[in-house]
């Protein structure tokens, strides 16, 4: 992981995590395993089959209806094919979309262009080398098509008036259907590494890590494999999954106590019994004798959603102890002892510290200022620098909020709602939610659903509820930032808890600034440093769902070429906030997002950073800063700036 490291405090007397006390030796028991007739044979069989007869797939293997049991191979496209040259939209006017009243140069071909990296992105599929070798690329790509499909499902969802006590469950929704069509990776079970997945990579649905072969059980929290003993086939534990459901010893970030499965012990109004050593028990019996590794996933409590979890890949373990003793029903459970092989990136350990920051209980190396906003945001923002003696960036008034000049206001307003309580979703009658296109473009809990040309949300003047969740944007931060000092790249942000998918992070604030200035800036080679440009050239990248997997018309899907009504540049360099600080890079983590709201009969274009996919603690947070064209609309080098994002398809420059 990216961002720099802070140091906790010692221990305040040493423990000695190889020694377990008053424990049963494990290779002194009998192993118990299901026999007579009475006990049905265990099955593990693929995914999809074939399974022996009388035995089906389980949900969400199990293919639809309408689905074939054997679908057919998707064309063999490589889903890690590049998607370049997006050119950002020129500037329009808000009601016939040309410039200045002209036809904007080379339109019809830049719109080409993009429709056919649009047609290209539908038809990509995964082939079948890809389905059981996976790259980093292919594990993004996969990810975010699920939580694109997931969060238009909960979109839909939200619009429905569900049944008392119905479950709605979007993840499962979606997992089935990519599973269903051949969308996943890592097919087939691996002892160690997957392929594509990074030690701190985070999940916040289980059907993810089953979609990238990182665990490929739904519920269970043991996945194994057999392979070939001494005598026979037998079981051996690739992964485990330690969420709090079992009386697990977790806090150790080298050393998990990890309870065995089944026996009942914790589960509400059922006779709770001795668990016994077979399928995941046994699996962890066997890798205990060969010393293979395995993969330990941890679940950590979600604070910004409570009663869920979020999953954080924490690296290779190897079993080195087991053993019965009796859990809290006086029934006999098995207990295994793993420890973290060294030299693996820190993941857990780092979620540990951050607590302890947040909780005050540990002091931060490099701390600076605990609250660079000094009370302008609703959470503070830190300023650290552990890497060399600086104090702090260059002066400038800290502002949470675009500042517009009377010379930028729109000749047409944008008015808002009447709605009177919250606004509904579906609602005919809600005109921010007509202009969004009947939809709210956010989940229920505040989730971007997809990226459009502009985005309406109710404002200040609008005499809905405070809390309409058509606010996102304007309700201040939700996640604890650091601006910090980077290695080679001077200031940066990054967070301190993790972030979803399609969070809301910040906007962009600062002074927006007429075409003559910015012209001026861009002269000055000074238009890189703290100045957001929407009229530059970005590269494309497909972050809306696919409506063919919902069998939907494709011109539900808005798109995703942006069309802000006039050229807006915002100069952060002596007003600005916390996005001042994000620096650039060609693979990023973050997206901007205009977004239009009215004030005072008023309406202002503000720019909203949302999270491109799911951003682990610690890690630096990165937009596009795109390139600079000419009024002619060719590149114009002597202003490029060199780039030291160091991603694997770095350009080589922005700016």
């Amino acid at each position: 992981m990216e961002g720099g490291s802070g140091s906790g405090t010692a221990p305040s007397a040493p423990f000695d995590k190889s020694k377990v006390l008053d424990v049963k030796p494990l290779r002194s028991l009998r192993p118990v395993l299901p026999s007579g007739p009475q006990a049905p044979p265990f099955v593990c069989a693929p995914p999809f089959g074939p399974f022996p007869p009388g035995f089906s797939p389980f949900y969400p293997f199990s293919a639809p209806q309408d689905i074939p049991d054997n679908p057919p191979e998707s064309p063999p496209a490589s889903f890690a094919t590049p998607i370049r040259s997006f050119r950002s939209p020129e500037v329009t006017d808000a009601s016939n979309g040309f410039r200045n009243g002209q036809k904007r140069r080379g339109s019809t071909s830049r719109q080409n262009k993009t429709q056919k990296v649009h047609d290209q992105y539908f038809n990509l599929g995964i082939s079948s080398f890809e389905r059981d070798e996976g790259s980093r690329q292919v594990v993004i790509n996969v990810l975010m098509r699920f939580d694109a499909l997931r969060r238009r499902i909960s979109q839909t969802e939200d619009a429905k008036e569900s049944a008392v006590g119905l479950i709605r469950r979007a993840d499962l929704k979606a997992s089935n259907i990519l599973m269903s069509k051949g969308i996943r990776t890592n097919m087939r079970k691996r002892v160690g590494v997957v392929p594509g997945v990074e030690i701190g990579d985070i999940f916040f649905f289980r059907m993810e890590m089953c979609l990238i072969g990182l665990h490929s059980q739904s519920m269970a929290g043991i996945d194994y494999m057999f392979t070939r003993g001494d005598l026979e086939e037998e079981p051996v534990a690739v992964s485990i999954i330690s969420s709090g459901g079992y009386d697990d010893d977790a806090e150790d970030s080298d050393i998990l106590i990890y309870s065995g499965q089944g026996g009942n012990a914790n589960k509400k109004g059922e006779q709770a019994s001795d668990q016994k050593l077979e399928r995941g028990n046994l699996a962890l019996e066997r890798s205990l004798r060969r010393a293979n590794e395995v993969r330990v996933i941890r679940g950590i409590k979600d604070v910004t959603s409570p009663g869920s979890k979020v999953y954080v890949y924490d690296g290779l373990y190897t079993v080195q102890e087991s053993w019965i003793e009796k859990g809290k029903s006086g029934c006999s459970i098995f207990k295994y002892k793993l420890v973290r092989i060294p030299g693996q990136p820190g993941a857990f350990a780092v979620w540990k510290l951050m607590q302890k920051w947040k909780d005050g209980l540990s002091e931060r190396a490099g701390l600076i200022l605990p609250d660079l906003s000094s009370g302008a945001e609703t959470v503070p923002v830190a300023l650290v620098n552990d890497v060399d003696n600086e104090k702090g960036p260059a002066y400038f008034t800290y502002f949470a909020t675009v500042k517009y000049s009377r010379s930028f206001r729109l000749t047409q307003p944008i008015f808002g709602c009447d709605c009177r309580s919250a606004c509904g979703p579906g609602n005919p009658n809600c005109s921010c939610l007509q202009k969004n296109g009947g939809n709210f473009p956010y989940t229920t809990n505040g989730i971007l659903v997809s990226r459009k040309p502009l985005i309406y949300e109710c404002g200040p003047s609008c005499p809905c509820f405070r809390d309409c969740k058509n606010r996102v944007s304007q309700t201040g931060l939700k996640v604890r930032l650091d601006v910090f000092k980077t290695k080679d790249r001077g200031w940066g942000l990054r967070s301190l808890d993790p972030i979803r998918a399609g969070t809301f992070i910040c906007e962009y604030a600062g002074e927006v600034i007429d075409k003559v200035k910015a012209r001026q800036h861009r002269e000055e080679g000074n238009i890189g440093d703290y100045f957001f440009d929407a009229t530059r050239s970005y590269d494309l990248f497909k972050w809306n769902y696919e409506p063919g997997l919902l069998e939907e018309d494709d011109s539900n899907d808005s798109t995703e070429e942006y069309n802000i009504p006039f050229p807006l540049v915002i100069s952060a360099k002596n007003v600005g906030n916390v996005a001042r600080f994000m620096n650039h890079s060609c693979l990023p983590n973050v997206f901007w997002q205009p977004v239009i709201f009215e004030q005072n009969n008023e309406s202002f274009v503000h720019i909203a950073f949302f999270a491109m996919r799911h951003i682990p603690p610690m890690t630096e947070l990165t937009y596009d800063y795109g390139i600079t064209q000419s009024e002619e609309g060719n590149y114009e080098p002597c202003r490029k700036k060199k780039c030291l994002c160091g991603s694997l398809n770095c350009r080589g420059y922005f700016g």
